[in-house]
């Protein structure tokens, strides 16, 4: 028997309702740059492009500093905090490190090797 619930599993990041409706605006402002026409308007003008979508100021903070850790704190979903990093040249594998306190390549040769070992 484990001495966790599914809804709290130990260090994994839970996207439930209540985080999805924190990061509402935050999300909707990165699926937007799945279209090139928002990805050079973001570009032009990162802070305009924040007060478009009505985020808070913690939130845009965190996509202004590229803080991938606090944007997954404000609601982000990694779905869509990718874009932002695909459009920074970051790889998936470089956000897995950055969640998980390893380097890019730690992450990756953990990732080929099956998995984590910790947890």
């Amino acid at each position: 028997m484990t001495s966790w619930s599914r809804l709290d599993p130990p260090e994994t990041y839970v996207f439930d309702g209540p985080t999805s409706r924190r990061g509402h605006h935050m999300n909707q402002l990165f699926m937007s740059l799945r279209q090139g026409n928002a990805r050079r308007e973001f570009r032009a003008d990162e802070v305009a492009y924040c007060r478009k979508f009505g985020l808070s100021a913690e939130q845009t903070t965190a996509i202004l500093g590229r803080d991938w850790q606090a944007m997954l704190d404000l609601g982000g979903s990694i779905f869509y905090i990718y874009k932002l990093a695909v459009m920074d040249g970051l790889s998936m594998q470089y956000l897995g490190g950055v969640f998980t306190g390893m380097s890019e390549a730690e992450f990756k040769a953990a990732m080929l090797a099956g998995g984590r070992t910790d947890g």
